[in-house]
C-alpha cells in the first residue's frame, strides 16, 4: 500500500488502525468497481460554508454528523428509520464525499464547522436537538457539546474518541502528535488514492461488499486537501480535559471485532474508551459484537436497537 494510503487509513477509524495499517502495507491491493453514490449536495450557503444540510421528517430535532470522507447519505437508513418522529437535519460537510470542498479549505477546518454547526442550530431555533456524530462527526458533536453547554440534547457517539492520537499513544499530547500529523497532512494533499486502494482501505471498516464500494466511491471523490486538514484537526486536538463541561447523557457505541486479527480484544478496546471518557462519567458505552468501524452498516439491528433505546430514556429524545 502506498504512503499516501497508509496515512487515510490512519484516519478512518477510531481504534487499533494504527496496527493495521502496517499490516496492511504489506498486502496486495484488488481491483475494483465502485457502486454509483447520491449526486452531490448543493453548494453551502454563505451562513455556513462548511456544510449543507437536508432536512426530513418531523418531531424533535436530530442533527446527524457523517464521518471523514462520507456524506450525508451514509445517515439514509438512520432517516429512514426516525424521520416519522424526528425531525432529522442531515449534515454533508463540505470536501466529503462528492460535496464540493470550501475554496481555500480553512486552516482550521473543524473549529470553523463546529462554530457554524453551533450557529445553525441557533440560527434554526432548534431546542436542544439530539446530535448523532459518527467517526469524525462524533468528535464534532463532543466539541460542540464541550463548547456551547445546554446547546444540545442527548448525544450518540458512534465509534469515535475525544484524542484521535491517544488511541495509539496514551501517552500522547497535542505537541507530541504534531510532526506525525503534519507528515500524514503531506501525504493526502498528494492525490486520491487509486481505486484499489480505496476499496482495500475501507474493507478493513465495512463488512459488505456493497458497501464497501459505495463508502470507497465517497473516498475517491472526497477533495483531498480538505480530508488531509480535517485528519490533522483530529490528531492535534485533544478534547478530554473538556469532556467535563458535558453534562446531558452520552451513549458511545465502539467497534472491535474488525481489529481482532490485530490483536485486539473486547477487553484491550473497551479500556481505550474507557480510558477516554474519563472525565464524562454518564456517558454509557457498548461495544458491538460484530460490527466494524461503520456500525451503523455493519450491525444495524444492534445499532438501531441501542439507538432505540438511547432516544426513549428519560432525559433523552422523548417518544
Amino acid at each position: 500500500m502506498r504512503t499516501t494510503s497508509l496515512a487515510r487509513y490512519f484516519s478512518v477509524a477510531t481504534l487499533g488502525l494504527a496496527v493495521a495499517a502496517a499490516r496492511l502495507a504489506a498486502a496486495q491491493p484488488t481491483t475494483a468497481h465502485p457502486a454509483a453514490a447520491q449526486a452531490a449536495a448543493p453548494v453551502a450557503p454563505a451562513a455556513h460554508p462548511a456544510f449543507t444540510v437536508r432536512v426530513v421528517g418531523q418531531g424533535r430535532p436530530v442533527l446527524l454528523i457523517p464521518g471523514l470522507t462520507c456524506p450525508g447519505a451514509v445517515w439514509d437508513e438512520t432517516v429512514a428509520r426516525y424521520q416519522g418522529r424526528h425531525q432529522c437535519h442531515v449534515v454533508s460537510l463540505a470536501g466529503f464525499g462528492e460535496v464540493g470542498p470550501q475554496q481555500p479549505v480553512p486552516a482550521a477546518l473543524l473549529l470553523g464547522a463546529r462554530d457554524q454547526l453551533l450557529a445553525y442550530v441557533k440560527a434554526q431555533k432548534l431546542k436542544q436537538p439530539v446530535v448523532i456524530g459518527h467517526s469524525l462527526g462524533g468528535f464534532l458533536a463532543l466539541w460542540m457539546a464541550a463548547t456551547a453547554p445546554g446547546a444540545l440534547g442527548p448525544l450518540e457517539i458512534v465509534d469515535s474518541l475525544p484524542f484521535f492520537s491517544a488511541a495509539q499513544n496514551p501517552a500522547a499530547t497535542t505537541e507530541t502528535a504534531r510532526p506525525q500529523a503534519e507528515q500524514l497532512r503531506q501525504q493526502v494533499r498528494q492525490g486520491r488514492l487509486t481505486p484499489a486502494a480505496e476499496r482495500l482501505m475501507v474493507a478493513a471498516l465495512v463488512t459488505d461488499s456493497a458497501r464497501i464500494s459505495q463508502v470507497a466511491r465517497w473516498g475517491l471523490a472526497s477533495d483531498p486537501a480538505t480530508v488531509a486538514q480535517a485528519m490533522y484537526d483530529l490528531y492535534t486536538t485533544d478534547l478530554r480535559a473538556e469532556l467535563a463541561r458535558i453534562q446531558q447523557p452520552v451513549l458511545v457505541l465502539g467497534s472491535w471485532a474488525g481489529y481482532q486479527q490485530y490483536g485486539a480484544t473486547k477487553e484491550s478496546t473497551r479500556a481505550i474508551f474507557t480510558q477516554q471518557y474519563a472525565r464524562l462519567p454518564q456517558a454509557r458505552i457498548e461495544l458491538s459484537e460484530a460490527g466494524r468501524h461503520f456500525l451503523m452498516y455493519d450491525d444495524p439491528q444492534w445499532f438501531f436497537a441501542q439507538t432505540d433505546a438511547f432516544l426513549r430514556q428519560p432525559g433523552g429524545a422523548g417518544k
